[in-house]
């Protein structure tokens, strides 16, 4: 199962302000996808508070590390699934 992974180091306002940038956009378009893919399943909501949680923690500026891993599966996608 392949694994990549990058850290992005917080190190002045900017810094901060581009990561709120990166998960208030992670956060939109986890929300629109689950409206029109996943809407009303409780793998959908958790989810999105996940994502609402760390968009909500990068409003206030501070100091610290993003970190987003990407791990591939072995498996592959249910065809009938597929929207795009």
């Amino acid at each position: 199962m392949p694994h990549y992974e990058a850290s992005f180091e917080i190190e002045s306002v900017r810094d901060s302000n581009a990561t709120r940038r990166i998960l208030a956009y992670a956060y939109d378009t986890i929300r629109e996808e689950s409206r029109t893919v996943r809407e009303g399943s409780e793998d959908a909501t958790e989810l999105l508070n996940s994502f609402k949680t760390l968009r909500d923690a990068a409003e206030s500026p501070s100091p610290g590390t993003l970190v987003i891993t990407y791990r591939q599966s072995d498996k592959e996608f249910d065809s009938s699934a597929i929207h795009d």
